[in-house]
């Protein structure tokens, strides 16, 4: 059995209440194994023998089915987490600084998130501290506390044309579901 991750977008926010028992029960009438919730934000970790494609489509037909909303999730692998974790290159602790990994389901939505953020003077480089790519699915950025709705990257992944393929987790967060996995 593989283990992953899965990253709800856009729960406990903007009138999308779900609880996190009840994520749990939904997660675990699908063929998976040792569900885990963990926060309100809509983060689990699971085993499963479904591959990450087939678990990321049962799991949005389920959410819809059982929560009448337009589901969107990002599954990854937990090597893929764990390697995301470490490769983040800001600190999780910093007191002044929320460190940030943006995760997509697709690399080409992606690389548009990033065509725009360059567009519009707003992209960066890993220099500048704006915004670092992890790789195909993820982006890693930061901006000061008490701002980060006003961050162009936040700005960026809120419109719609990434609602189906993006969502965004503090890298704290991203830490509790890496330890998660056991």
């Amino acid at each position: 059995m593989a283990e992953f991750a899965v990253f709800l977008r856009g729960v406990n926010v903007g009138g999308i209440t779900i609880r996190m028992a009840e994520l749990r029960e939904a997660l675990s009438a699908l063929p998976v194994s040792g569900v885990k919730t963990l926060l309100a934000s809509g983060n689990a970790v699971l085993s499963t023998d479904l591959d990450g494609a087939t678990l990321k489509d049962r799991i949005e037909e389920s959410l819809r089915a059982t929560f009448g909303y337009d589901a969107w999730v990002i599954v990854l692998a937990r090597q893929d987490v764990e390697a995301l974790v470490r490769s983040c290159p800001y600190p999780s602790d910093d007191p002044d600084v929320h460190a940030y990994i943006t995760l997509s389901s697709d690399p080409a939505a992606l690389d548009r998130l990033v065509a725009l953020l360059d567009a519009e003077g707003s992209g960066g480089a890993a220099e500048d501290g704006v915004h670092v790519r992890l790789g195909p699915v993820a982006l890693a950025w930061r901006c000061p506390k008490g701002s980060t709705l006003d961050a162009p990257l936040s700005k960026a992944t809120a419109k719609p044309v990434f609602k189906a393929t993006t969502t965004t987790r503090n890298l704290r967060t991203l830490q509790k579901v890496e330890a998660a996995f056991g």
